[in-house]
């Protein structure tokens, strides 16, 4: 007499393959775990590298024209020390999206949404004589 073939897998290949998926979900995780931090970190360090540029830019034009007050993109940009104020360092950027900017009178800073403090552009406006400070803080991004 014929038998017929069962059909589907057993109790223990299914337990094998469950613990295999298992093992490389403990390994995977973490990994992108740690991306999203370094992407954040990456974000701020991009942002941290237009705020100079947009302020070298806007020194350029200072230079070449003499004015206290400057056009970028449509913008008016306020000149001081030779560099953009803090109040307006944030226009002459052409996208801070997914920052918020906020300014002291001398210092604007730029801190990533959804992040604690320690993700963060902080631009001072320039002393006579001197370029603006930018520092860039990422740890614990």
């Amino acid at each position: 007499m014929k038998t017929e073939a069962q059909k589907g897998f057993t109790l223990i290949e299914l337990v094998v393959v469950i613990a295999l998926l298992g093992i490389l979900a403990a390994f995977a995780i973490p990994r992108f775990a740690s991306l999203e931090s370094e992407a954040r970190s990456a974000v701020t360090q991009g942002l941290s590298g237009s705020v100079r540029s947009a302020a070298a830019m806007a020194h350029g034009l200072n230079l070449a024209t003499g004015l206290t007050t400057v056009d970028m993109e449509g913008n008016s940009i306020v000149i001081e020390n030779g560099y953009p104020s803090a109040e307006t360092i944030a226009l002459t950027l052409a996208d801070s999206t997914g920052f918020s900017v906020t300014d002291d009178g001398t210092t604007a800073t730029f801190v990533k949404d959804g992040t604690t403090a320690n993700c963060t552009v902080a631009y001072s406006e320039a002393a006579a004589g001197n370029t603006p400070t930018i520092i860039t803080t990422t740890t614990g991004c």
